[in-house]
């Protein structure tokens, strides 16, 4: 157990399966925090079990070749469990996981100076790889599908082209824009793999697995009303629950009822469906100011001065999710569903 005012990231990993407890007075970075409360195998991942047989298949059938697995692009919603997946398949492989992300390659040296790093077997994770320039996916062709890397060496007359032989490696894309990635490189992945919102009866389970990991004792209906809160996203749950963490902490308890829940949802600005604030005003400029609608994105965005990708990617899923909102070609309506929300809220 980690002690109170210690820090996350000790030389030694767990063992694969071991779930680590640590002390619920622990100071840590958040990130680390958020790694611990990764599960490290297939077995622990909770949820999208599609999507998890597809990528096992892979991983299985790449150990008994001893080879290394084909090429994997998860999509889906942020917050869903990519970077854990990818995390997984490194462990399954018994191989390193080099991560990266799509803005930060910004020249082709960038990307040859890692792909000429990795080893045999090695898993290489591109986040947001739909966010590649044109230039960095001209590289990455040769080296998906032949492993080999094509440089041009000088300018002009006297450039040469030089070719280097590659590691036999994986490449783990994740992204929340499919549509974005160009079909020759999605072409050159083996497995096509997306994730969807998951069910609060899946989320109830992860927060209470995370739970013990947080020396926390979760009750069952405080669970549910977390999944209920948490847009189907395990990050979101995650987080939520480590706000808990912290009221349990702060106020001497170690097991977190339902109350304790309410409290802390209140503090942060959400109600009992996991609404903020912004949620609830964009239903109700909707349905005060504009009888309901519709109203079109770039309208309901300048009216609130709101930012336009904010409303359209943070608040819209839920609400759609929820059936408070409906989307239409002449713009954004509240349902009945969302108008009956709006007078409880009275």
């Amino acid at each position: 157990m980690i002690k109170r005012g210690q820090f996350f990231g000790s030389k030694s990993e767990p063992q694969k399966n071991d779930e680590p407890k640590i002390d619920l007075g622990v100071i840590a970075e958040p990130d680390l925090l958020a790694n611990v409360l990764r599960p490290r195998s297939f077995d622990r991942y909770i949820g999208q079990d599609e999507a998890k047989n597809q990528i096992r298949l892979l991983v299985d059938a790449a150990k008994s070749r001893e080879e290394a697995c084909d090429h994997i692009l998860i999509y889906g919603p942020a917050g869903l469990g990519k970077t854990t997946l990818a995390n997984i398949v490194a462990t399954e492989m018994n191989s390193e996981l080099r991560i990266t992300a799509g803005p930060v390659l910004e020249k082709q040296g960038d990307l040859a100076a890692i792909l000429s790093s990795l080893r045999d077997g090695s898993i290489l994770f591109i986040d947001e790889i739909h966010r590649l320039r044109p230039q960095i996916e001209e590289v990455l062709y040769g080296a998906m599908e032949d492993f080999v890397l094509d440089l041009v060496v000088g300018k002009g007359v006297t450039a040469k082209t030089l070719r280097l032989n590659l590691p036999k490696f994986t490449l783990v894309g994740a992204t929340t824009k499919p549509h974005k990635i160009s079909s020759p490189l999605r072409e050159r992945f083996g497995g096509l793999v997306k994730l969807d919102y998951y069910q609060d009866a899946e989320i109830a389970e992860i927060v209470t697995q995370s739970a013990t990991i947080l020396n926390l004792e979760l009750k069952l209906d405080a669970a549910m009303l977390l999944a209920n809160c948490s847009r189907g996203i395990p990050r979101v749950a995650n987080r939520l629950l480590k706000r808990v963490s912290d009221y349990c902490l702060v106020n001497s308890e170690s097991i977190a009822t339902l109350d304790h829940v309410k409290q802390t949802l209140a503090i942060l600005g959400l109600d009992e469906s996991g609404l903020s604030r912004l949620d609830v005003e964009v239903l109700k400029v909707l349905n005060n100011n504009f009888a309901g609608g519709p109203v079109g994105l770039s309208t309901l965005s300048a009216y609130m001065h709101e930012d336009r990708d904010t409303l359209s990617e943070v608040v819209e899923p839920f609400l759609l999710k929820l059936g408070f909102l409906q989307r239409s070609h002449r713009g954004r309506i509240v349902t009945e569903a969302g108008k009956k929300y709006l007078k409880q809220k009275v």
